[in-house]
């Protein structure tokens, strides 16, 4: 029986779960949820996640939600390719690295990210231009580390990579937005700012 993966368009924590199952070659069924029509609020969906967020997964009787819980279940589950380390040295890495994201990227895109998107709050300038600043202070961060490496932890691609990744590129899509433009974010051109 496949794994159902419950998802949303343009969730950056749903694609986290995409990309693992993808990873591992793991067989999936989509289960794809539309917002505007109020999916992620049914009953039925509540009923697997009551706080009607994605992503969520059902594997045979077990239902999990929350991206990184997913990603480590998985990745115990089904242990290859090991996505969370083969040393002790290498998860604790792998976990801060996760830890950093949600802790600073993650908020801070939301102040960005969300104004961009749905047209709410724009006028408050100010704030966005001090998220911009901060997510210009973590990718150049994530830069510096990346100098002279192909992977943020590791000789291989792992859950760090996989957890970062697709936050980035919600940035970089609400970035070249329209709306963006006024903001001075300092995000554009990713490459000439962040080379690594």
């Amino acid at each position: 029986m496949a794994i159902e993966l419950y998802w949303g368009s343009g969730s950056p924590f749903a694609w986290r779960v995409m990309l693992t199952l993808e990873v591992k070659g793991l067989a999936y069924e989509s289960k794809l949820l539309e917002f505007s029509k109020g999916e992620n609020k049914t009953p039925a969906y509540l009923a697997l996640n009551p706080r009607g967020k994605v992503p969520a997964i059902k594997d045979g009787d077990f239902v999990l939600y929350e991206s990184l819980a997913i990603m480590a279940y998985l990745d115990r589950k089904y242990p290859n390719p090991p996505l969370f380390g083969r040393t002790a040295e290498e998860t604790g890495l792998i976990w801060r690295a996760l830890a950093e994201c949600e802790s600073y990227m993650v908020s801070a895109g939301d102040k960005v990210v969300r104004p961009i998107f749905f047209g709410k709050g724009l006028d408050n300038v100010e704030e966005i231009q001090k998220a911009a600043q901060t997510l210009r202070q973590e990718l150049k961060r994530i830069d510096e580390h990346l100098a002279g490496r192909e992977w943020l932890v590791g000789a291989s691609l792992s859950a760090a990579d996989i957890g970062v990744f697709p936050l980035i590129q919600l940035l970089l899509r609400a970035a070249s937005k329209e709306a963006a433009r006024p903001l001075n974010l300092g995000l554009l051109p990713l490459a000439q700012g962040f080379p690594n």
